[in-house]
């Protein structure tokens, strides 16, 4: 039931969810995002999120101050924590039926972790069966394309895969049972869905989610949830792992995260952020000195900010990249946006049109 506490510097009160009561209660007993994510089985992203909310929605600077006000409003009462059910309990998180959340990242070297504890899972091969059971988003996943994914033709003897998954479930395990975290079925194997919470996943979601912001027309909620979903990046995705698999969802992935970059920059380019679509599409262009859509797109975004001789030196750079590293000359779509910026006029924005895809 949504409640009602008191912004500052309104003489009303501001209705909070009842979600955003509980995060302000967590935040009153000043626990960290993972924490509060542990104990209200949220994603971490999801928690971020609502901090944000709940401290833009009650005026207040910063996580100090929610915990001033958790306490003002009765939330917390000194020396007996958060009133009502306590952090960990039925209330506040999953009962020991429905397990703590694992949680597995794929979006830079592979982390995991279990009830908010990092857990290693083992040698690099093992490692790279688990992120083929996270990325397969809740399918089963049969022994033979694992075997495909992470070994391929150096396909070893024996039954190599069981093992490797036997192992994983013994240091993934909830409770008693082997299958808590890791089924199987006549299929093969898969993370259990309402346990599991994989980064891409998440990914897709704020993604979707920045795409319906947009077509609802608030571009800055757009924005800011393509924001959150570029920063669950944290480097090359799949990091050190090996196997077809790895390789082929490393380009996958750093071309997803390569397009999110670029739409959020045209959305701040429609909203006239054009520093913002800058400095973005800067740090892009630097880890991806080849990709010619980018720096059409960061021309662009420096013409339309008056900055026309730093846009011309985007393509100078772009050029000789090109040259040094592949031996070709600069494509149709680089060409127009230098001679829009020669001109002057509005044409060549087809490079920051092509991250909206």
């Amino acid at each position: 039931m949504p409640t009602t506490i008191a912004a500052r510097g309104t003489p009303g009160g501001t209705v909070l969810t009842a979600q955003e009561r509980e995060v302000l209660r967590a935040l009153g007993c000043g626990l960290a995002d993972t924490e509060i994510a542990a104990v209200l089985d949220l994603p971490e992203y999801v928690v971020a999120e609502r901090v944000g909310r709940v401290l833009g929605k009650l005026g207040l600077r910063d996580r100090a101050a929610a915990i001033v006000r958790a306490f003002d409003c009765g939330l917390v009462v000194p020396g007996q924590g958060p009133r009502g059910p306590a952090p960990g309990t039925a209330a506040g998180r999953r009962t020991d039926d429905g397990g703590p959340r694992l949680r597995v990242s794929v979006l830079g070297p592979l982390r995991t972790s279990l009830a908010g504890r990092p857990v290693d899972v083992g040698p690099v091969r093992q490692q790279a069966v688990l992120a083929a059971l996270a990325l397969s988003a809740g399918r089963s996943v049969s022994r033979r394309h694992l075997l495909d994914a992470v070994w391929g033709r150096d396909m070893p003897d024996g039954n190599v895969v069981p093992v490797y998954v036997y192992r994983l479930r013994k240091k993934l395990r909830l409770g008693e049972r082997p299958d808590s975290v890791i089924r199987r079925d006549r299929y093969g194997y898969g993370l259990v869905r309402d346990v599991a919470e994989v980064d891409v996943l998440c990914v897709e979601d704020l993604a979707a989610r920045s795409g319906e912001a947009a077509r609802a027309g608030d571009l800055s909620e757009a924005v800011r949830l393509c924001a959150r979903a570029l920063e669950l990046f944290r480097g090359e995705p799949l990091a050190g792992l090996p196997g077809p698999l790895a390789e082929s969802e490393r380009l996958r992935l750093t071309r997803r995260r390569v397009a999110l970059a670029q739409r959020a920059a045209q959305w701040q380019m429609r909203l006239g952020w054009h520093d913002e679509a800058i400095t973005g599409l800067s740090a892009l262009a630097l880890e991806e000195p080849l990709n010619e859509p980018v720096a059409a797109a960061l021309m662009h975004a420096l013409r339309c900010g008056g900055r026309r001789a730093e846009a011309l030196a985007v393509y100078d750079r772009a050029r000789r990249h090109l040259a040094d590293d592949l031996g070709v000359a600069p494509g149709e779509e680089l060409s127009l946006a230098r001679r829009a910026v020669l001109r002057g006029d509005a044409a060549g924005t087809a490079g920051l049109r092509a991250g909206a895809a």
